[in-house]
């Protein structure tokens, strides 16, 4: 998906969005750095969980403070947390939301991108080792649980679920993706698709975005 600069563009857009008026942030699952090194790059105090030491040592290389895991992050230590495309790959996704919420203080903020509907589950979350795909009212469900309160919960790239559901039926079963057709998508596909969105984002998209609160006066046990 580096091929997909609109695509990572918005992601980033979105986040801006939402970390403003945010000092202390935390990227969980932050992969190769992109996100958590952009935002450092505005000005945001950014940690960064990474479990690969390969790539953790990469990002703290360019500047980002870096945990092995959520075990090493102080309670209440930040004013929001942000996971993108992770979740669907922990099997015990509610543990992990019920630490987040341990890690958020009062009235800060919880940022979720995560793959959409089962249906689409492909030789391409196989082989990317997803465990899941979510649907809008099961996230929101485990999000109250784990004591967040959800304010925005819509589908993104609503071309991207029927491009998503083509790939399902005739991909490749290796589950690579073509970085051409990846390009064409991003150039001239995902810009439709977010004007689209506006629309039919409450019913359906390749992907879920949810942005939840940790309640002003609760207090993590």
């Amino acid at each position: 998906m580096d091929q997909a600069v609109r695509y990572n563009r918005y992601i980033l857009d979105r986040l801006l969005d939402w970390a403003r008026e945010k000092r202390r942030v935390l990227d969980f699952g932050a992969g190769n750095g992109r996100f958590a090194v952009a935002l450092e790059g505005e000005h945001f105090d950014v940690s960064a969980i990474e479990s690969d030491p390969v790539l953790r040592e990469r990002i703290a290389a360019q500047g980002v403070a870096t945990h092995a895991s959520l075990a090493s992050v102080e309670r209440e230590a930040f004013d929001g947390i942000y996971s993108l495309n992770v979740l669907e790959h922990i099997e015990d996704d509610e543990g992990v939301l019920e630490q987040f919420e341990s890690c958020i203080r009062p009235g800060g903020g919880l940022f979720i991108y995560v793959p959409a509907f089962e249906v689409l589950f492909s030789s391409n979350d196989v082989r990317v080792g997803h465990v899941r795909r979510y649907r809008r009212r099961g996230l929101v469900a485990k999000l109250e649980r784990a004591g967040f309160r959800v304010e925005t919960a819509r589908y993104v790239d609503s071309i991207g679920f029927a491009a998503g559901l083509a790939y399902r039926f005739f991909g490749n079963r290796d589950g690579d993706l073509n970085p051409r057709a990846v390009r064409f998508y991003d150039r001239f596909l995902f810009p439709l698709s977010c004007a689209l969105d506006r629309i039919v984002g409450f019913s359906f998209g390749k992907n879920l975005l949810i942005v939840a609160q940790k309640p002003i006066g609760s207090t993590s046990s």
